[in-house]
């Protein structure tokens, strides 16, 4: 299975992989002693520089979708171990059960002590049944306001990790009230006396996505998407198609650079070339380093004026899109 992973590849990254191919046989046959093939390799890794570089900075909007759902993207849990010091996870919304895929807890970044709030996918397929591929249920969003208010009542800073195509629309979320659990999140986060940020290090889809993202400053990694629906949704409602979502995608501009212009977002935290998880270690310090400095800015504000800012921000936001696409 990881040799699988680590062998996956987008068909936009396939010429990419070709040449690498191509250079990793001339490495092997320049071991020979009687041949010589050393211009030829550096002029291939040239090409493959000038490739990549030139790939990745002309994704479609499609194209950003594949690559914020890689399988060896960086998840939730990955940023925790390796970023994320004396991590204690704490379990349960007290009402039904404890739901795998909202992982939370407290722990520090950057010697700062913070509330941990993410969203987890999954990596392998037990691990992904696990987690519901990301899917959370209503117990897992009452469990992240329960570490929302906890964090809050102490003014620790919180820190919300999304990633996830949307909350379960299953009959037995339904039932417990996945809508008025997302809901109560939206609501009460405009009162966390903490200050809060989030990160979109994925896919941001819809609800799902928002139910922990009522943040005082909103990032997205440089390739991930961050939607009121996901590209499948919205074809099959659109078109009753879900093939069509790469036509959804188009329509949608998904990606950063929209997002920040219809200030949706704050910031765009850059990514290793190729994506995160093609330096994961570049990526976890790139990421400790964007959230400490937030962290930092944020706790100077007065905790009236952190609340008030909050509300603001996101009430701005409905009229910049909507002045926006008219």
């Amino acid at each position: 299975m990881s040799d699988i992973l680590n062998n996956y590849t987008l068909e936009f990254e396939k010429p990419v992989r070709d040449l690498e191919n191509q250079i990793k046989e001339l490495q092997e046959a320049s071991l020979r002693p009687e041949i010589d093939i050393s211009k030829e390799i550096n002029a291939l890794q040239k090409k493959v520089s000038v490739l990549i570089q030139d790939i990745y900075t002309n994704l479609n909007p499609w194209e950003r979708v594949q690559l914020s759902r890689h399988p060896n993207r960086p998840h939730t849990i990955d940023y925790i171990n390796n970023m994320v010091e004396d991590f204690k996870e704490v379990c349960g919304d007290r009402h039904f059960a404890n739901d795998h895929a909202m992982i939370t807890g407290f722990g520090k970044i950057d010697g700062h002590k913070v509330a941990i709030i993410g969203i987890e996918k999954g990596s392998k397929t037990k691990e992904k049944v696990k987690h519901n591929f990301g899917m959370a249920r209503p117990e897992g969003y009452r469990k992240a306001l329960r570490i929302m208010q906890m964090a809050g009542r102490f003014g620790i800073p919180i820190v919300t990790l999304v990633d996830t195509p949307g909350a379960y629309p299953g009959i037995g979320a339904e039932e417990r009230g996945q809508a008025c659990a997302i809901a109560e999140n939206l609501a009460e986060m405009f009162d966390i006396k903490s200050p809060i940020i989030s990160l979109v290090i994925g896919e941001g889809g819809s609800g799902g996505a928002l139910g922990i993202a009522i943040a005082d400053k909103v990032m997205m990694m440089e390739y991930s998407i961050y939607s009121v629906i996901s590209p499948e949704s919205c074809a099959s409602i659109l078109w009753a198609d879900p093939k069509k979502a790469e036509d959804a995608a188009n329509a949608l501009q998904l990606g950063p650079s929209k997002a920040f212009e219809l200030k949706v977002v704050d910031s765009i935290v850059k990514e290793p070339i190729g994506g995160a998880h093609k330096d994961k270690s570049a990526t976890y310090e790139l990421v400790k380093k964007a959230i400490s400095k937030e962290i930092v800015e944020l706790s100077k504000v007065k905790t009236d004026k952190l609340l008030e800012q909050r509300f603001e921000k996101f009430r701005r936001m409905g009229n910049q899109t909507m002045t926006s696409v008219q």
